[in-house]
């Protein structure tokens, strides 16, 4: 199997919104079943970890890159002839799930080696450092939803992202007040 590492080209096959890890499953089930002669090497649905703080408590979950597609692996195009392996495309086009492959309609164009390269960069990155679920911006203006000053608007001043706290600048009888709140207590201003 670790022979197989280098092998084939990376495609995006574009997916049902939620039926991307059953699509993976059901690949990931061919490769086993089809063993060395399988021409699909491996099935990858790219992730990154996201926390936030509600009640005072950190949760972290994970989160797809890009719901509704995955990249596979495989060898779609014979090397000597260029044609398409039809028995590959057709199994992977005919698995429940499946809308299509990206790129190129009847002839998918894979991921270069440098947009593979980033791919799996930021993937490997978030193993590394867990991004906060909602991400403000120092002076971006947002509404109070929860707590003693609920439907007040405020402007954010400083971000923990640790604690997942914002301290905010509402105006209060005509008067800036700092009020620290947690990320779940507010909403993006619209």
């Amino acid at each position: 199997m670790e022979e197989n590492k280098n092998k084939g080209q990376w495609f995006v096959i574009h997916t049902l919104s939620g039926k991307e890890n059953k699509v993976r499953e059901s690949i990931q089930r061919q490769i086993k079943n089809d063993g060395d002669s399988c021409p699909i090497y491996e099935a990858h649905i790219p992730v990154e970890k996201v926390s936030e703080v509600r009640g005072g408590k950190k949760i972290t979950t994970i989160r797809k890159f890009f719901p509704g597609y995955i990249l596979v692996r495989m060898d779609l195009y014979d090397p000597v002839t260029k044609k398409i392996n039809e028995a590959a495309w057709y199994y992977i086009r005919n698995i429940q799930g499946v809308i299509s492959f990206v790129g190129g309609g009847q002839k998918p164009v894979p991921l270069s080696a440098s947009e593979v390269a980033e791919m799996f960069r930021q993937d490997n990155a978030e193993e590394e450092k867990i991004k906060p679920k909602v991400l403000y911006e120092i002076g971006e203006n947002v509404r109070i939803k929860d707590g003693a000053f609920e439907n007040f608007e405020g402007t954010v001043e400083e971000i923990d992202n640790e604690r997942g706290k914002l301290k905010l600048m509402v105006s209060i009888f005509g008067r800036s007040t700092p009020v620290e709140l947690e990320f779940w207590q507010v909403d993006r201003d619209i």
